[in-house]
């Protein structure tokens, strides 16, 4: 099976699982696989709660870059992974993991894809999602409050003391690097395919 990776980067709350489903829904699920760079935060286990909760989860040293490649590599070889499941309240792998098969198109989505080399250079194309910071920072606090239990306070605190800095240091430079830019507002099908399109367009013949 040849396999084509395709990076789908954006800052916090850009868009980019849901462009990435938009994409599998719009081209079949029999071909396109989700590998989400957020399944690789590093297992923080040995640390104290309040340890935990200081760590900085918007530098790029806190997620695990050579298992997220190594993985890119099983895949791109056609060999089936086990991605990590990691509890976002606890900050810890929970020891499960969810398989993740290889497919002709694996979306490879995550905040600091570009920031990392090793990951630019497996990606055969790539995608950067362009959306301004108060955009980003409504669905940020709709996703954390509703979905990881968090108070809107703490939600507060992290965007504009991690969140927006680390955004500004690695994700918007190097994502202006990308093979396509696309700006905020759009239509999610629509734009998905676009990108299916700009697919074809590097995929082995």
């Amino acid at each position: 099976m040849d396999v084509l990776i395709l990076g789908i980067c954006g800052g916090s709350g850009s868009g980019k699982s849901t462009l990435a489903a938009a994409l599998a829904e719009g081209v079949g699920d029999d071909d396109v696989g989700i590998l989400a760079f957020d399944a690789y935060y590093r297992d923080l286990s040995h640390l104290s709660m309040a340890e935990r909760a200081g760590t900085n989860f918007d530098h790029p040293r806190s997620l695990d870059v050579e298992l997220f490649c190594d993985h890119l590599d099983a895949l791109r070889l056609g060999q089936s992974v086990g991605v990590p499941v990691y509890d976002f309240a606890s900050h810890r792998r929970t020891g499960r993991f969810v398989v993740c098969e290889p497919r002709p198109i694996v979306v490879a989505e995550g905040i600091l894809l570009l920031s990392e080399p090793t990951i630019r250079a497996r990606l055969d194309l790539c995608v950067f999602l362009d959306v301004p910071q108060e955009v980003r920072y409504e669905r940020r606090l709709a996703r954390d409050t509703v979905e990881r239990g968090r108070e809107p306070a703490d939600v507060y605190r992290q965007f504009h003391t991690s969140v927006v800095p680390m955004h500004d240091e690695f994700v918007q430079p190097h994502g202006l690097t990308a093979d396509v830019v696309h700006q905020h507002p759009w239509d999610v099908t629509a734009l998905a395919g676009e990108v299916a399109d700009a697919v074809k367009t590097v995929a082995p013949a």
